[in-house]
């Protein structure tokens, strides 16, 4: 017995599997939450100085198309092995909360990276 998959096919009657393959299939966020002692001002700053090395520091790995802090919240938007993703940074007087909404290629490689991602957070609110 031979089990064939149905042909899909989209409203415009265009072939559905390149329709499909044209869908970023979103997987819950990803979130990374740093504790900090600096107060919500000094942790924003200090997110910010961090955050303008990103382009440079990691250009092999990923680019920040879009970077709009509101207050005490930084919403963005990257590219990351052409793959797109966007979140937020919320910052709170005891900790910084990411959280990104990936594409299913990126989030088994980020989830992975959740370590690293906090480490390198808490590296950049470290008191000094």
């Amino acid at each position: 017995m031979t089990y064939r998959r149905p042909a899909f096919s989209s409203s415009n009657g265009s072939n559905g599997a390149v329709a499909a393959a044209q869908v970023n299939i979103l997987v819950q966020p990803l979130i990374v939450s740093i504790p900090h002692k600096l107060g919500k001002d000094e942790a924003i700053r200090r997110m910010k100085d961090g955050l303008s090395t990103v382009n440079t520091k990691y250009a092999h790995l990923l680019q920040v198309n879009e970077e709009v802090w509101s207050g005490d919240r930084l919403a963005f938007q990257i590219t990351a092995m052409r793959q797109q993703a966007s979140g937020t940074i919320d910052v709170t007087d005891d900790h910084v909360r990411l959280e990104v909404t990936l594409p299913w290629l990126l989030a088994g490689i980020a989830h992975g990276a959740q370590a690293m991602i906090r480490e390198r957070g808490l590296r950049m609110l470290e008191k000094k």
